[in-house]
């Protein structure tokens, strides 16, 4: 079966090139590019992926690049994460036996509270059934279309997309590693973004509405 990659991007010139250098040949490239300004779109064109444009909004772009991937596998990937090896093998494996899943998740960085934040990112996932973007979240696509896709709203998308796909069933949860930044904690301090994460989290959970929460997220 194809597997169709799908890497929503930003302004993601500096980080992308090692994370399309990373993924396995053979396998469906698709950047949707959000209107980057740093010449994020044309760079992913000569590196060998296809571009698609799309309104910004992480969950607009996924959804837009599903639309238009013709693989029967669909993996959602983040511009600065590196897939492991055989990943598309992996991915083929795991969706024997489930509808969908991710992988466990390191965070590069020099902060020492890094390798902790991720394991407890990893058991949490296990837990509670949740994926985050992070992980690198791969499904069939006709579970994706059957459950309408990401929800179109500005965050939060891959906390609500886990809760429609558990129904379901439970994710397949890889020990093998995608290797993501940890470039969000090291900008703006390890224990204020995990104070604020928290506080969105419990919020969301509490019913907030995500286009209020997203100006605090900003």
């Amino acid at each position: 079966m194809t597997l169709s990659i799908i890497i929503p991007t930003l302004n993601e010139a500096v980080a992308l090139p090692a994370t399309l250098a990373a993924l396995p040949k053979g396998c469906e490239i698709i950047v949707v590019d959000g209107g980057s300004r740093d010449g994020t779109a044309p760079l992913a064109a000569r590196l060998g992926a296809r571009v698609i444009v799309s309104p910004p909004g992480r969950a607009r772009q996924m959804n837009a690049g599903a639309a238009g991937a013709h693989g029967e596998q669909l993996l959602f990937l983040h511009a600065d994460t590196l897939v492991p090896a055989r990943a598309e093998q992996l991915i083929a494996d795991a969706l024997m036996h489930h509808h969908w899943g991710r992988f466990d998740v390191r965070l590069t960085g020099r902060h020492p509270m890094l390798a902790m934040i991720a394991r407890l990112m990893n058991l949490r996932s296990r837990l509670s059934g949740i994926a985050t973007g992070d992980q690198g979240i791969f499904l069939h696509r006709h579970t994706f279309e059957a459950i309408g896709g990401f929800p179109d709203q500005p965050l939060m998308e891959d906390i609500e997309l886990s809760k429609r796909l558990k129904q379901w069933g439970a994710p397949a949860c890889l020990h093998q590693r995608v290797c993501t930044s940890g470039r969000r904690w090291a900008q703006h301090g390890v224990w204020r973004t995990i104070w604020l994460m928290w506080r969105l989290r419990f919020a969301y959970w509490r019913g907030a509405d995500p286009h209020r929460l997203v100006e605090l997220y900003r």
